[in-house]
């Protein structure tokens, strides 16, 4: 059926204008992220950095590769994954061999090459996955698991909300309040574009109160559109291709590790937020090769690593619209924007209030699925076992905010806290004695976590 428990899975129903609505609603989800990591790393490279044009193409057709892989079934889009940030900085920073005498500029396209390398790592664990099982794979992947890594992905999530909110709070908490009024009170159309809504009620507060000559609590002006005049109507992405050099590989590659590990916990939380079972159709195997390659194929014309995005998770709970059809839409409209430079910088200008007071629903929102995913897998918390891995995966994960850093062949290698989490959660439940687990045993609680072999059937 089309609506099941008030959701919505085929958008077309509801008409081509009201679907490119819910896409615009998802660019907006995933737009202030992915920018913000090529605004970070410019700072890094003093300017020389990642473009905001290839940043936001290489999202759009990456997100469109990914479902490709996955059989258009998977309602995730990519956007900048954060957690190569520290690698940009360390590859920034190199000042040692061919480095010595190279421009920020020239760093950059060795940055993305260790990047390529990391996507291409996807393929092992997903060839692994291809030949034992998804099955025998989550067997490592309980509940108890899984619930507390996706509590963390929100959680982890939060602090940048409450940084983004606080450049004006009055702002933020129109952009929430509204959200809140039509996500409850909305009828219609209205009812399930909740976050578009906020954003355009919020931003055209934002812009009365520039206009009245109005500015943040810092001094500084409200709306910045500098860059918007500057900028042209039409122009293409200046894509430049990655090269390679064995140390700015051993900077970037390992992070691969944490962040496959942050791909498992976003298809659970996926998957629990539609209740179907992506890990298992089209498989895990599919997810992780669409988003390794992904990656790859961004960093290869100098654009950021991609990862499956936790705002747009929040927005599919929140709208109850779950057709992968809308993801792609939104996906199209990050592609035509980054051949509009003005467009893309207006949208740029968005205060980041605003997109801290949308945070605040999309970041709890991924926590909630979390907590959901543990209640309706009956995770027993009274026994010490379950206890102790919840308890480590939560301190790991929420404790480790700048990550772990090490020294791997004399480089410098961060682990992020989710990364931390998700292998010291796995571990202890492999080694703790008393795994009470059977996958499958709970069909009810594999469906709302989305890791049911066959979701469809009822257990009797």
């Amino acid at each position: 059926m089309n609506e099941k428990n008030g959701t919505i899975k085929d958008a077309r129903t509801l008409g081509i204008p009201r679907m490119l609505l819910l896409g615009l609603q998802h660019m907006f989800a995933m737009f202030g992220a992915t920018i913000l990591v090529p605004i970070l790393v410019n700072t890094y490279f003093n300017g020389e950095g990642l473009s905001i044009q290839v940043t936001l193409i290489c999202a759009g057709l990456g997100t469109l590769f990914f479902h490709a892989c996955a059989k258009l079934k998977v309602p995730a889009f990519l956007g900048s994954s954060f957690a190569f940030l520290g690698g940009f900085s360390t590859v920034a920073n190199l000042d040692t061999g061919i480095f010595a005498n190279m421009t920020m500029g020239e760093k950059l396209p060795y940055a993305c090459g260790g990047i390529v390398v990391a996507g291409l790592l996807y393929l092992i664990l997903a060839l692994v996955i291809k030949l034992v099982g998804v099955k025998r794979v989550m067997h490592f992947l309980p509940p108890v698991v899984t619930g507390p890594i996706i509590i963390c992905i929100g959680l982890s999530l939060a602090p940048s909300a409450i940084t983004n909110a606080s450049t004006n709070w009055l702002i933020a908490l129109i952009a929430l309040a509204t959200i809140i009024v039509f996500n409850i009170w909305g009828k219609g159309m209205l009812k399930i574009i909740p976050i578009l809504m906020g954003v355009v009620i919020s931003y055209a507060v934002a812009l009365v109160m520039h206009l009245l000559g109005m500015t943040n609590p810092d001094g500084s002006a409200i709306l910045d559109f500098s860059a918007v005049a500057s900028a042209a109507w039409v122009g293409l992405p200046p894509f430049q291709l990655c090269k390679f050099d064995l140390t700015a590989i051993m900077v970037m590659a390992p992070i691969a590790l944490a962040t496959m590990m942050e791909h498992i916990g976003d298809m659970s939380a996926i998957s629990a937020t539609v209740g179907e079972n992506f890990l298992a159709d089209p498989g895990l195997h599919r997810t992780l090769i669409g988003d390794g390659l992904a990656t790859s194929f961004s960093a290869l014309v100098g654009g950021p690593a991609n990862t499956t995005y936790g705002e747009n998770t929040g927005v599919l709970e929140l709208s109850r619209v779950h057709d992968p059809r809308v993801i792609r839409i939104a996906a199209v409209f990050a592609v035509i924007l980054s051949f509009i430079p003005k467009m893309a910088d207006i949208i740029g200008s968005m205060p980041s209030a605003i997109i801290g007071g949308v945070s605040f629903m999309l970041y709890g929102m991924i926590s909630a699925i979390g907590v959901r995913n543990v209640v309706e897998n009956r995770v027993d918390l009274t026994k010490s076992r379950n206890l102790v891995i919840a308890a480590v995966i939560l301190v790991s994960g929420l404790g480790f905010s700048s990550g772990l850093t090490f020294n791997l062949f004399g480089t410098p290698v961060t682990l992020t806290g989710l990364a931390i989490a998700a292998i010291a959660g796995i571990l202890l439940n492999a080694i703790l004695p008393g795994n009470d687990y059977e996958f499958g045993e709970n069909l009810e609680g594999d469906i709302n976590r989305g890791v049911a072999i066959n979701p469809k059937v009822k257990k009797k």
